[in-house]
């Protein structure tokens, strides 16, 4: 496996942990979140299948949670959180 693909993969792994730790934190549903972030409430889904994802998408998704992160809620350890968020809409 190339580094390429290992970083991808990485980097896939960390938008699904922050799916779930939001999903979590909120009680919102994961398809309702995929909506929210990714415009479409299946993307979610597929990614979890395997499917892949721009690196400028998967930066503006990290970016959303960034922005909306629910009060008291922890960011989590493992992922860098983006010192500075674009507009975001919830």
């Amino acid at each position: 496996m190339s580094r390429m693909v290992a970083a991808i993969m990485t980097d896939i792994a960390s938008l699904l942990l922050l799916f779930d730790t939001y999903c979590a934190a909120t009680g919102r549903a994961e398809a309702t979140v995929s909506t929210r972030v990714l415009s479409d409430g299946k993307r979610i889904r597929k990614l979890r299948e395997g499917a892949d994802i721009g690196t400028r998408r998967l930066a503006e998704a990290v970016e959303w949670f960034s922005a909306n992160w629910p009060a008291g809620a922890e960011w989590p350890a493992a992922i860098r959180r983006p010192t500075h968020t674009s507009e975001a809409a919830e």
